[in-house]
């Protein structure tokens, strides 16, 4: 589970050679999402504020997302990507 970035108490990571659609995930206490870089169509729950967070996050680095993506398909070492400040 390689941590790609960190945030508000807000864990994201992925997953090397994962299912698609693209997508990594998210935790924040007991709360755990999968969430879709293209769409932000998410799975689970999550509390809103936290959520807000993820999909701002997720559209400032989408670009980067996509790019670890494809590293972790060809289980590549995945790069740090800049938390939301």
């Amino acid at each position: 589970m390689p941590i790609i970035s960190n945030f508000y108490g807000i864990i994201i990571f992925m997953f090397w050679r994962d299912h698609n659609p693209p997508h990594f995930h998210a935790k924040y206490g007991e709360y755990e999402i999968t969430v879709e870089i293209e769409t932000g169509n998410v799975v689970g729950t999550m509390p809103s504020r936290a959520l807000q967070m993820i999909q701002e996050w997720r559209m400032l680095h989408k670009k980067e997302l996509i790019d670890n993506w494809r590293r972790a398909k060809q289980n590549k070492h995945l790069l740090k990507i800049k938390p939301l400040e």
